[in-house]
């Protein structure tokens, strides 16, 4: 039986591995890393992060973020158990909000019961051997040490179910979802759904207080056997023998649950924008990069600018994580006063789930949420000769985006756009006499020609301004007070 048991939880295969993936998902991740003195890094640790992202028939779709610790057994277990628990029919367009929100609490439930279940033979034969008399002989050491492996561990869940276009979260624990929305003028506006499960949550601290616990005591201590959280899947340590644990010795009954927190109903009618849910890793390893303060606007901003760069939504999640990993260690090798923050980070998860929002088309797609100018550009085409002019219209990033590796706007000012800020060009060209239209010259000949003479360079050397750039400075300008107008379309000076 114990061996069956431990092939069980060893094994790679997953009944959930022949379910259809949502098409509208993409994810990122990355492992753990430990740097040394030369700024290398190495993986400490099997990676204990794990993610579901499954669409089921009836349109049901669900979505999760599981940051294990202690090994991968508890994450990996709560995913496959709780998609058991949620797509094997349980739920119908036809249930309530209440009655979803019980059904998500009943399947959390479920999960941590069977896990706790399906160690109950190792625990009991633990407990018969911590039992024999001291000092343990090297093969009971040995034994003891292979039942602690088996049963430590747990996991923090994230979840997301959309059933109905209605969206549900449901939360144990230290991991994140944002939701952004986009508004009719190209803003990203973002919401964090719920807070983390942590010693640092007054809603929690007081749960705990009601227990017997000395809250204070528990905010001061920051952490409860290693974590941080104060709800979590498994870990028999902070479950079954909580009592022997000075910090929780105290509780009336168990402390540390695995009780979800459900927010919801959030209709996704007319919703544009993109749903975010991500492991505590990635959003620690941003936190002591950059400071806690802005951490959501710049995931945010992130997240905006790969989906305006990126063909596909798995590229776009695994370049945030890859940017977010590159800023953790670029200010660890830099020696700066964030460095000592940064010695190290956790496996990174991020999932992506996109709301009706566009994703990038090439080079060709502007920057989502940048604001459009018109350049006025003479053309001339050796194959005809009528008069045309070609409006380039200049896609300036909003605050929001972020593009060519520049940092998050939330350290710019307002409305200064920085050399980062690349503009996005699409092209319209209008013939004065034939009323013709285009997106894009797509045989390259537009700027081939530039009439018969070549511009000759003034005294100083410049060549005399090709594109006339007016009437981009005036309305730029007009917005945001700058008040100078372009002279000789040469732009503000």
């Amino acid at each position: 039986m114990a061996a069956q048991r431990r092939n069980l939880m060893q094994s790679h295969q997953s009944w959930t591995d022949d379910l259809p993936l949502c098409q509208l998902c993409g994810v990122g991740t990355a492992p753990n890393c430990v740097y040394g003195p030369d700024g290398k890094g190495t993986q400490s640790h099997p990676n204990e992060d794990t993610h579901l992202r499954f669409r089921s028939e009836d349109g049901c779709s669900l979505y999760g973020v599981f940051n294990g610790y202690d090994g991968s057994r508890v994450a990996s277990f709560a995913s496959q158990c709780l998609t058991a628990e949620l797509l094997l029919e349980q739920l119908s367009a036809d249930h309530t909000d209440t009655d979803i929100r019980r059904i998500l609490t009943q399947a959390f439930e479920a999960v941590e019961k069977s896990y706790l279940h399906t160690i109950d033979d190792a625990l009991a034969e633990k407990a018969n051997l911590s039992g024999y008399m001291l000092p343990h002989s090297e093969k009971v050491q040995e034994r003891l040490k292979e039942l602690e492996q088996e049963v430590s561990g747990g996991a923090m869940a994230i979840v997301a179910l959309i059933l109905n276009n209605k969206l549900y979260i449901a939360n144990v624990g230290t991991n994140r979802a944002l939701l952004c929305k986009t508004t009719s003028d190209g803003q990203n506006q973002f919401f964090q759904l719920g807070r983390p499960h942590s010693t640092d949550n007054d809603d929690e601290l007081q749960r705990l207080a009601g227990l017997g616990l000395d809250s204070a005591r528990v905010r001061q201590a920051c952490q409860i056997a290693g974590q941080s959280s104060t709800r979590r899947l498994g870990d028999y340590r902070v479950k079954i023998n909580y009592n022997d644990i000075d910090l929780l010795s105290a509780a009336k009954t168990r402390p540390i649950i695995a009780e979800p927190e459900i927010l919801g109903s959030q209709s996704l009618d007319s919703v544009t924008g993109f749903l975010l849910l991500m492991s505590e890793g990635l959003i620690d390893a941003l936190e002591c990069a950059h400071g806690p303060e802005h951490v959501n606007k710049e995931l945010v901003a992130m997240v905006a600018a790969e989906l305006a760069q990126q063909s596909t939504l798995e590229a776009a999640a695994q370049s945030v994580v890859d940017r977010v990993k590159r800023l953790h260690h670029d200010v660890y090798t830099s020696g700066r006063q964030r460095a000592t923050f940064c010695s190290r980070h956790e496996d990174m998860t991020l999932l992506i789930r996109t709301l009706n929002y566009p994703l990038a088309d090439g080079a060709q797609t502007p920057t989502q949420g940048g604001r459009i100018y018109p350049v006025s550009v003479p053309y001339s085409n050796s194959q005809s000769t009528s008069k045309t002019s070609v409006t380039l219209s200049l896609v300036m990033p909003s605050q929001s985006t972020l593009t060519n590796g520049t940092a998050a706007a939330s350290t710019l000012e307002e409305g200064t756009p920085t050399p980062g800020q690349s503009p996005t060009a699409t092209l319209q060209s209008t013939n004065t006499q034939t009323q013709s239209s285009s997106s894009s010259s797509g045989d390259g000949s537009l700027f081939r020609q530039r009439g018969s003479q070549a511009a000759q360079p003034d005294e100083t050397g410049r060549v005399p301004p090709y594109v006339d750039f007016t009437q981009f400075y005036r309305l730029w300008g007009g917005e945001h007070g700058d008040g100078q107008i372009a002279r000789g379309g040469l732009g503000p000076e």
